[in-house]
């Protein structure tokens, strides 16, 4: 039971990431580094202290006594998963929501999910799991399967991608009306969403480091609620540290866009519905947020092993490329094109249901 709350929890999270860029596209008037920045600061300076503070009565306390080892590598952690989402953005832009997500949290996943095994293969900690462990033992094997099968799937998107590209190319336009050669880009997009995914697996390892502040949330809500397991927010006070590099990162990278593309103006532009985009903005922060609110909750039920990191990340792709459909980015390619990206979603899926299962093994 525990485990399927896991997965449901997962979901959630899943949903409010693969979801969370719809509201940016009833933004007008404003450049993307503009209405970017403005959901940033809900998502990593507004909502983040706010969600610690309804689940989590001393997380300043615990911040504040947190030793400076822990809040220096979960920021320069984030810092660096910072310029993973400001690649993110990038690589949603030129790609399209499905391909581009499909492609980021494809590599997201990957190292994410191993890298932090391979170094408590290095370095054993009690009640982290190595990659040997994992490879040695049959849930960990059928985790592996299933990271195997989403790559497999995400390899599927990207062919799907690719025949997309060449179609457009003969359409003339892009799935969002605007001309081929100014935003479908998919070299530029590729690139940036290879940089974005290896950089956005920092957050995990942000996690890891940041763990002795869930760690002390967890205790004391254990001693104020004695026999009632795992504490499901514990990693809310983590992700305020994190958030902060995360902050610091996008903070310079749209403020050296607008500055490059001369677009600090938007904010004062005339005809600029500017109450209703910060509103856009806001929701979309919000709902980025909640993507890691719920994966807190789902870890606390899984552990913050590959297992949880793998479902968070498919759940995201899955969703993502639904709405790449719901939008009609794939609208005006060929059947063959339709089918190819289907099999992918059924792979990721597929994929899913694998990893869910391994982690009832363990």
């Amino acid at each position: 039971m525990s485990a399927l709350l896991g997965v449901i929890f997962h979901f959630i999270g899943g949903f409010a990431s693969g979801s969370f860029y719809i509201p940016f596209k009833k933004v007008k008037g404003w450049s993307w580094e503009t209405y970017w920045l403005v959901g940033g600061i809900f998502s990593w300076l507004i909502v983040p202290p706010l969600a610690a503070w309804l689940t989590i009565p001393d997380f300043w306390n615990i911040i504040a006594e947190a030793k400076g080892s822990v809040i220096v590598l979960a920021f320069l952690f984030g810092v660096l998963w910072g310029i993973g989402g400001f690649t993110y953005g990038l690589g949603v832009r030129y790609l399209g929501v499905a391909l581009g997500s499909s492609v980021i949290l494809g590599l997201c996943m990957v190292f994410g999910s191993l890298l932090p095994s391979i170094y408590y293969e290095i370095y054993p900690e009690p009640g982290k799991d190595s990659i040997s462990a994992i490879a040695g033992s049959a849930w960990g094997q059928m985790v592996l399967l299933g990271l195997f099968i989403c790559i497999i799937a995400i390899v599927i998107c990207g062919k799907a991608g690719v025949m997309k590209e060449k179609q457009l190319k003969v359409v003339g336009t892009d799935p969002h009306g605007a001309s081929v050669a100014t935003e479908y880009k998919f070299g530029l997009g590729l690139l940036v969403s290879i940089i974005s995914g290896v950089l956005s697996a920092c957050f995990n390892f942000g996690l890891e480091a940041g763990k002795p502040m869930a760690d002390v949330a967890n205790e004391l809500w254990k001693a104020a609620n004695p026999g009632h397991g795992e504490f499901l927010f514990q990693n809310n006070v983590t992700y305020i540290v994190v958030l902060w590099g995360g902050l610091l990162s996008n903070l310079v990278g749209c403020l050296f866009l607008a500055i490059k593309n001369k677009t600090l103006s938007d904010y004062r532009k005339p005809n600029v519905p500017v109450l209703a985009n910060i509103i856009f903005c806001a929701l979309a922060g919000t709902t980025w947020f909640l993507q890691f609110f719920f994966y807190g909750m789902g870890e606390s039920r899984m552990g913050n092993g590959p297992s949880s990191w793998i479902l968070h990340m498919a759940f995201i792709i899955f969703i993502a490329n639904l709405w790449g459909i719901i939008l009609k980015e794939w609208k005006g390619v060929n059947r063959k094109t339709v089918i190819t990206i289907t099999l992918g979603i059924l792979a990721i899926l597929l994929s899913v249901m694998v990893v869910g299962y391994g982690n009832s093994l363990k």
